[in-house]
């Protein structure tokens, strides 16, 4: 069966991709240790696709050593390519606190051992839903990353349940008094996110609301984001200018720092030098631009046919979204 994880073995691809250029991180190395696509939360607007295993119980994906081996190895390539990498970031097909090991990988990419190459300069990050904080176990995980960021996309039960359709054993109040806890003894750098969709979380109260949550967090900053690329329905579209506007004027009159995510975060993609499979790996996580795709094709000399050929033989999708052209790995949570 496809949903079987088999404890320490690589299911698919790469567990490395990029660096990607982030909006938030920089140039971010992401690392892709939850397999496609098992999570906590089924996300109207997640551009990974639906969620194939819903889940809220940790397990083994990988082995924190190959983990560390991998890592190690790409970051040693680009510096030979003379690439910065700004973050170490867990960024994978689902959520990252679902992997029982991942306080012992963000600790082996921390302190990674001698001759291995890799010294302790480079930050790592974990992007997470939230939803197991509650979990004494996730918490002292989070707190060995120097950067972790939470989604809030809402605090009222019957907003929260449509937007990030959770684990039916989740509940909000706990998740929520969780990450107030956390925020209390974190001593790296905290963020949220706030994904806005249209007709969903926001009109005016729910944001008055989810901005009073966050200040309780007191983060370096919030985000506030908008679907950018495709989302696994199609219903996920983005506010207006108007919404947008008046959700960031909201936060900014609790919050000290918020900062708008709504803009293309570029095209600088860096490859191994086999950018078919570079290609495979950023779109299995991070559906690229049309453009994108075509400067990492000239990069490396290659012609169009490549795109094509992966089309072709079903490795690849083709699809649009505000107005762009996306080209995307084929998973089965994907909608077409």
């Amino acid at each position: 069966m496809r949903n079987k994880i088999e404890p320490g073995r690589i299911t698919s691809g790469r567990i490395t991709f990029g660096p990607i250029p982030s909006r938030r991180l920089g140039r971010s190395l992401g690392i892709n240790h939850i397999p496609p696509k098992i999570c906590t939360y089924s996300c109207v607007y997640c551009q990974v696709g639906k969620t194939l295993r819903l889940t809220n119980k940790r397990q083994v994906f990988y082995d924190p050593e190959e983990i560390r081996t991998r890592v190690v190895e790409r970051v040693k390539e680009l510096r030979k390519q003379g690439e910065r990498v700004d973050y170490l970031s867990f960024v994978p097909d689902g959520e990252p606190t679902l992997d029982t090991n991942l306080g012992k990988e963000i600790g082996l990419l921390k302190n990674p051992g001698k001759g291995v190459g890799l010294g302790l300069d480079i930050p790592v990050a974990v992007i997470t839903n939230g939803t197991l904080i509650t979990i004494p176990e996730v918490r002292e995980d989070l707190k060995k990353a120097d950067w972790v960021s939470f989604k809030v996309d809402s605090v009222t039960e019957r907003c929260w349940r449509r937007i990030d359709r959770p684990h039916p054993a989740l509940n909000l109040s706990d998740i929520l008094s969780g990450m107030i806890e956390f925020s209390k003894d974190y001593k790296g750098e905290l963020n949220t996110e706030t994904m806005l969709i249209q007709g969903i979380n926001d009109d005016e109260g729910e944001i008055k609301r989810i901005s009073e949550f966050i200040k309780k967090l007191a983060p370096v900053r919030a985000y506030i984001s908008i679907p950018t690329r495709p989302p696994a329905l199609k219903l996920a579209k983005p506010p207006s200018e108007e919404m947008i506007n008046r959700a960031y004027n909201i936060f900014r009159g609790v919050i000290n720092r918020v900062e708008l995510l709504i803009g293309y975060e570029g095209n600088e993609f860096a490859g191994s030098g086999n950018v078919r499979n570079d290609i495979l790996d950023i779109t299995a996580v991070h559906p690229m631009k049309e453009e994108a795709v075509r400067e990492m094709l000239k990069k490396t000399g290659e012609g169009w046919e490549i795109i094509s050929d992966m089309i072709d033989r079903g490795e690849m999708i083709e699809t649009s979204f505000a107005g762009s052209r996306f080209f995307m790995r084929t998973l089965p949570e994907r909608e077409k």
